[in-house]
């Protein structure tokens, strides 16, 4: 459910310059997907995190820190070049505890943070160009990724919300801060991709 978010559609025209990280989550126990590692699994070769990654790198955000937990030493050798690696040794905790620290190695640094999921393969690079591009155009804030009007991910959040979202907790990220924000919105990206995370298996084949 989208809830009552306003839906923003491109073209946009940013207005003020920011800078935009990325934060990806990739710190979680893969329990749906079985006895293996779902984000080590291989779609045409490729790890699927470092495929979930590639767009956060090609859209130019810095810094692009990915947050690893569970099995973080496999998971950091399957990791592409040119990302900040951060252990949240909380990880069981729940996604929050990865949204914190995650958010934590961006305060400072960033004037906003795309925060994504490291089991998203399929997301395309426009959509976070356009997240950030939206942002700075002043579309609203948070932002989250939609595709015909449904809401998924990644979600832009700006520097005023950093402190909002270390203090959450449980498992549920920064969906309820995206659902309560006033000036919150859905920014859409013709993209399959921001609705499409690897559960199971079956998951691994291309759209």
């Amino acid at each position: 459910m989208t809830g009552s978010l306003p839906v923003r559609s491109p073209p946009f025209r940013p207005t003020r310059t920011a800078s935009v990280a990325g934060v990806v989550l990739a710190a979680g126990t893969s329990s749906r997907y079985g006895t293996a590692n779902k984000l080590l699994a291989r779609i045409d070769g490729d790890p699927v995190v470092a495929r979930a990654l590639r767009p956060y790198l090609d859209a130019g955000l810095d810094p692009v820190v990915v947050v690893v937990g569970y099995d973080h030493e496999r998971v950091r050798d399957a990791l592409p070049g040119g990302v900040t690696v951060v252990h949240n040794p909380e990880y069981a905790d729940g996604q929050a505890s990865s949204v914190r620290t995650g958010i934590d190695a961006v305060t400072g640094t960033a004037d906003a943070a795309v925060v994504g999921l490291g089991d998203m393969p399929f997301l395309r690079t426009e959509t976070v160009r356009l997240l950030g591009r939206a942002f700075r155009a002043g579309a609203g804030d948070p932002l989250a990724a939609a595709v015909d009007g449904e809401r998924g991910n990644p979600v832009c959040f700006g520097e005023r919300w950093f402190a909002d979202l270390r203090a959450v907790d449980g498992d549920v990220g920064g969906r309820d801060l995206l659902l309560s924000a006033p000036d919150a919105a859905l920014v859409e990206t013709g993209d399959p991709g921001v609705r499409r995370d690897v559960d199971r298996p079956e998951d691994l084949r291309s759209p």
